[in-house]
């Protein structure tokens, strides 16, 4: 629970930027602990490898703001992911859609769309027909699915706003950097998929 003698260390070795590879509690419990050590104040960063953005809204952005994280999805990327988002929060209470729901939607969606155009819901019949659909939705615009399983989605680099940027609840995020999925994920020669490594 208390990460402040790391933290401490972290901030005196001058580093531009300090990476958190935890999550859940220890991760926004650290993150707490470096705003109240004035880290992000003082100049440096502090990048998370796996954040949602219901976390940036629980901590809230006077002590979440500067932080670096990468996402495959946000809610308020352009017109057609608000659309979505919108219908979502009307049908969930108001939860703001993170990168897992949204990806949980984009694939049950792709999946029924190759079980019509399959006319089977046999699964191998189904893998192949997902694989041979270029998927499009408010998520994935024109991506595959490799054949290790793999979607081929964009990521991005994002930094948490300071207060004064957002407008409206959930506005959280500026994009620092798009990449794409060959640039995201590891290329398929290396996989280890039994679906596609040498046996």
């Amino acid at each position: 629970m208390d990460f402040s003698s790391f933290l401490l260390q972290a901030q005196a070795s001058k580093a531009k930027v300090i990476g958190l590879a935890t999550s859940g509690t220890d991760l926004l419990n650290a993150i707490k602990q470096a705003r109240e050590f004035g880290i992000v104040q003082s100049g440096q960063s502090l990048a998370s490898l796996v954040i949602y953005i219901n976390d940036i809204e629980g901590l809230e952005l006077n002590v979440a703001q500067g932080l670096t994280l990468t996402t495959s999805f946000y809610w308020d990327m352009d017109e057609e992911t608000r659309a979505w988002a919108k219908r979502f929060m009307e049908r969930s209470g108001g939860f703001i859609p993170n990168l897992i729901t949204a990806g949980t939607y984009a694939a049950v969606h792709h999946y029924l769309k190759a079980v019509e155009a399959a006319g089977t819901d046999e699964g191998k019949a189904v893998a192949a027909k997902m694989r041979e659909m270029p998927i499009n939705d408010f998520y994935n615009k024109n991506v595959q699915i490799r054949a290790d399983g793999r979607v081929m989605h964009k990521t991005y680099l994002m930094k948490v706003k300071v207060p004064e940027e957002s407008k409206y609840r959930g506005d959280f995020y500026k994009v620092l950097a798009q990449m794409s999925g060959e640039k995201s994920f590891k290329p398929l020669p290396e996989s280890e998929c039994p679906l596609v490594s040498k046996k």
